[in-house]
């Protein structure tokens, strides 16, 4: 049985952010991957967890979807603290990689790889407050052309120097004015569905 790993990093504010935007976006993720028979593993930063447990998590893991609000451009700060105890701990471990790639021995290794997590897959899905028109757009005054995923490389790249492969992100924009919360729900399932070619063992 295939397995995916379902990280909520929402961080709550009473009476401002209660998280039921990326509670909904996840549980669309799990009804989805339980469709197609996989095991679904969770992990909601905010209740707490164990690296060590966590290391194992990855591991065990086909696919690994992170659900996030973006805060100050970038995800809350308790994901930061969730990465470096967990991927410290897959560094120590050497479960995750073993060292940055390079050796003393042959200067053609590339930093960046000493993965050990080929084969996997890891995707973002993000709530934000920004437009979608905001990105990819050299005219806009604040990310003057760079997209989603450039913004998200600081999330993206602890993955991809574990060697796994990056899957192009969801995203549901503009959530306070005027966004399409609801066909963003709605879509996401397909958008899974195709992005890692998922096919039912129902026959």
């Amino acid at each position: 049985m295939k397995k995916v790993l379902l990280i909520n990093t929402h961080l709550t504010y009473p009476n401002w952010s209660e998280g039921k935007l990326n509670d909904a976006f996840n549980r669309k993720a799990k009804e989805l991957f339980e469709s197609y028979d996989f095991e679904v593993l969770e992990t909601k930063v905010e209740n707490g967890y164990i690296a060590d447990e966590e290391v194992e998590k990855h591991l065990q893991a086909d696919i690994i979807v992170l659900q996030t609000p973006i805060n100050w451009f970038g995800a809350p700060w308790i994901y930061k603290k969730y990465v470096d105890e967990v991927f410290n701990s897959g560094l120590h471990s050497t479960k995750f990689l073993s060292g940055d790639g390079r050796t003393r021995e042959d200067a053609t290794r590339q930093y960046g790889s000493g993965g050990k997590m080929a084969g996997k897959k890891f995707m973002v899905c993000a709530t934000w407050n920004a437009p979608k028109s905001g990105f990819g757009d050299v005219d806009q005054q604040l990310f003057r052309g760079a997209t989603t995923a450039d913004l998200l490389l600081p999330i993206t790249s602890n993955y991809r120097f574990c060697g796994v492969e990056i899957m192009p992100d969801y995203n549901c924009f503009d959530i306070f004015k005027d966004g399409d919360i609801g066909g963003d729900l709605a879509n996401y399932p397909e958008y899974l569905k195709n992005i890692f070619e998922l096919k039912s063992n129902k026959k």
